[in-house]
């Protein structure tokens, strides 16, 4: 079911942080605060540090874009994502990038590959060319890259997530709510000693924890856990079933942080004779394109990734051609699917 929640923050139309601004809390005039920023060996150390004082405590990114006014538009929204190779998140950048294409806009994608670290210089490249608006896979924590996003008044949805303080807009679901549901999946399934194969990310982790916590609900054994890192290969999949099989035999069910994860599974199973479902049930994550058609086919947890693609679309170019987003946080739920592994 889709819920619309109602955010009463609002961000100014032209609130940027600009260099004047920068050159005022330093206490140097505009020009000085110009030089320091884009020719610092023109400044003295003083007034350097001053300055770079300022830029840390505003959150100012230099705008790239030469000679750009200010109110000028670049008809260019950025979007960064963890991954384009057999991701989940595809369906949503296609839909996205159609959305755009068709009023106008252009798409300029960059993949964090799932680094908080990558992701922040993604960012600050990003900002710095002042986009129309930046599109965001997950929600950005406090820190560094959240306070310039703040500072620079461009719009920004977060997807793919739910929080009570988003930055501006926010389309998205609870993992929270989806690791529960999985588990009271399997568990009405009559499983009985459950497990799960993960990756090292944040979201995977909440919908880990809640997963845990339904089975222990139930007062079921704990769940045992497979942690692949950052490997969310069919060899992370096929590793971690060789694991559950020798750590854990009486595993009968098994939820995935991926549906790539979730085939590496199934196919050591196979490779080691052991049925699917009867003797273990797996279940995915992100319903990825051709699932349905394979044998057997997997069940997974679908995420409307096309809706959230096309909402996002049309909150950025709203905001970028000042029309108003209302309601500005939109939840588009999930839906468990099942097939044939469970």
């Amino acid at each position: 079911m889709t819920r619309q929640t109602n955010s009463k923050r609002s961000r100014r139309g032209s609130g940027a942080i600009t260099l004047r601004d920068v050159a005022k809390l330093a206490g140097v005039a505009p020009i000085t605060a110009s030089r320091a920023v884009n020719t610092p060996e023109q400044v003295s150390a003083d007034v350097l540090k001053k300055v770079l004082d300022a830029v840390q405590r505003t959150g100012y990114v230099p705008n790239r874009m030469a000679g750009g006014l200010a109110s000028s538009r670049s008809r260019l929204i950025a979007a960064v994502v963890p991954s384009t190779v057999m991701s989940v998140f595809m369906e949503t950048i296609e839909s996205l990038n159609g959305g755009l294409f068709d009023a106008g806009y252009q798409l300029m994608l960059g993949q964090s590959g799932y680094s908080s670290a990558h992701e922040e210089l993604l960012l600050e490249a990003v900002i710095g060319r002042r986009p129309d608006g930046i599109f965001l896979t997950g929600i950005l924590p406090p820190g560094k890259s959240r306070t310039r996003l703040l500072a620079s008044g461009i719009p920004v949805v977060e997807t793919w997530d739910l929080t009570p303080t988003p930055i501006d807009m926010l389309i998205g679901f609870s993992h929270s709510d989806i690791g529960r549901e999985v588990a009271n999946f399997l568990l009405n399934k009559g499983r009985k000693r459950l497990a799960l194969v993960r990756a090292d990310d944040e979201r995977a982790g909440r919908r880990a924890t809640a997963f845990a916590e339904a089975v222990s609900l139930h007062g079921h054994q704990n769940v045992f856990v497979v942690n692949v890192g950052d490997s969310r290969s069919l060899k992370s999949g096929r590793e971690a079933m060789v694991r559950i099989l020798h750590d854990a035999p009486d595993v009968d069910a098994i939820f995935c942080s991926s549906d790539l994860l979730a085939l590496g599974v199934m196919t050591e199973a196979r490779a080691q004779g052991v049925a699917v479902p009867e003797r273990v049930a797996i279940v995915g994550f992100g319903d990825v394109p051709f699932l349905s058609d394979m044998v057997p086919s997997l069940s997974t947890v679908r995420i409307n990734g096309a809706d959230i693609g096309r909402q996002a679309a049309r909150f950025l170019i709203d905001r970028a051609e000042g029309r108003a987003v209302d309601p500005r946080v939109v939840d588009v739920g999930f839906a468990i699917i099942e097939r044939d592994t469970t």
